[in-house]
């Protein structure tokens, strides 16, 4: 017999090793011990002459042999884990994208270039306005604007012909500059103004600037021109500068003329330069001539025009004379610089 330790609960069959109540392990009740001096009582001897009979055994309510299967020794639960513990990481608001402040920040920007383009633009359409209203009055008023070294410029197809007649103009013809008569502005070739009663020029660097008078009152034929002309800082022009006589278009509008042009240096030197189909060529290469006053003091040009001998003059000094092969006889009085430097002109006279 076996019983359960926790319960007390007995059981008969052997084979159980559980409770089925509790799961407690069985323990195995030891039967009494036996007195070796009792009576053991036999049973009365078997009669075995006629054998006995045959019984049914009927019970009244039939038995259900039930027998629980053996029952499983139940292993032990294991505790469930003991909760770990973390930190909770604090909420993070959520960012705000940073896109839409870029974006506006482009747009910005295009606008503010936007607005700079159109006051560039703006500004430039003034500029050219106002140059080529200044290039207008010059034309207007002059018979060239200029011409670089190496490009020619046509003539305004308003001057007059070589063929004019020059026959009733004055003895004697002046302009003192204190009236604005020449052309003046800016063009591609440089800058043409008055001030102070002097006529100013400034070419670009590297090219020269011709200037034209405005009219046939300057006419050179037979006439003694004189020109005064000076380097407002003292600088000296590559090209030089100085008078022309002659001036006068081709037919084909280039430049065509006679110059007399100086280099008032430490130690002077002046040119004496023809135009003709717009080339420029040297007639009497540069000279040294102690008659020329340096830096920027004032010189006075002259050429005498006899029908085709010229003479040129400075300060009242003879300097060279030339022949007149292209029979420019006919023309006007011209002014002449090169380079970006300031040079003035005054009192210029005609005497025929």
């Amino acid at each position: 017999m076996k019983r359960c330790p926790s319960c007390n609960r007995t059981y008969t069959d052997l084979s159980l090793n559980f409770c089925l109540e509790d799961g407690t392990p069985l323990l195995n009740d030891a039967p009494p011990a036996s007195d070796p001096n009792a009576t053991v009582r036999y049973p009365s001897p078997r009669d075995t002459a006629e054998p006995p009979p045959t019984e049914l055994y009927r019970p009244e309510t039939p038995l259900v042999s039930h027998v629980p299967p053996p029952s499983q020794p139940r292993s032990p639960q294991p505790h469930p884990p003991a909760p770990q513990w973390a930190p909770v990481p604090p909420v993070q608001p959520a960012k705000k994208s940073n896109a839409i402040w870029w974006i506006l920040g482009g747009l910005a920007v295009v606008a503010v270039i936007g607005v700079g383009l159109v006051v560039m633009l703006i500004a430039l359409a003034s500029i050219g306005s106002s140059v080529n209203d200044n290039n207008a009055n010059a034309n207007s008023n002059t018979r060239v604007i200029g011409r670089s070294a190496n490009v020619n410029v046509n003539l305004n197809t308003n001057t007059p012909t070589r063929n004019d007649n020059s026959s009733n103009l004055p003895p004697l013809f002046t302009d003192n500059f204190s009236e604005t008569k020449w052309g003046v502005g800016n063009s591609k070739f440089g800058e043409i103004w008055y001030a102070d009663d002097e006529y100013h020029m400034r070419s670009k660097d590297k090219t020269f600037l011709v200037m034209y008078a405005p009219s046939n009152d300057y006419n050179t034929e037979n006439g003694t021109v004189k020109v005064t002309a000076r380097s407002v800082d003292g600088s000296v022009p590559s090209a030089g500068f100085g008078l022309m006589v002659h001036c006068e278009q081709s037919k084909a509008k280039q430049l065509e003329d006679y110059a007399l042009l100086i280099y008032p240096s430490s130690e002077p030197e002046y040119e004496v330069i023809m135009h003709k189909a717009g080339n420029q060529t040297s007639i009497v290469s540069k000279t040294k001539s102690s008659a020329i006053r340096s830096g920027s003091n004032p010189n006075q040009l002259e050429i005498r025009i006899k029908g085709t001998d010229l003479q040129f003059y400075v300060n009242g000094q003879y300097l060279a004379h030339i022949t007149d092969t292209e029979n420019y006889k006919r023309g006007l009085a011209g002014l002449y610089t090169s380079d970006a430097i300031d040079v003035a002109f005054d009192d210029l006279e005609i005497r025929r």
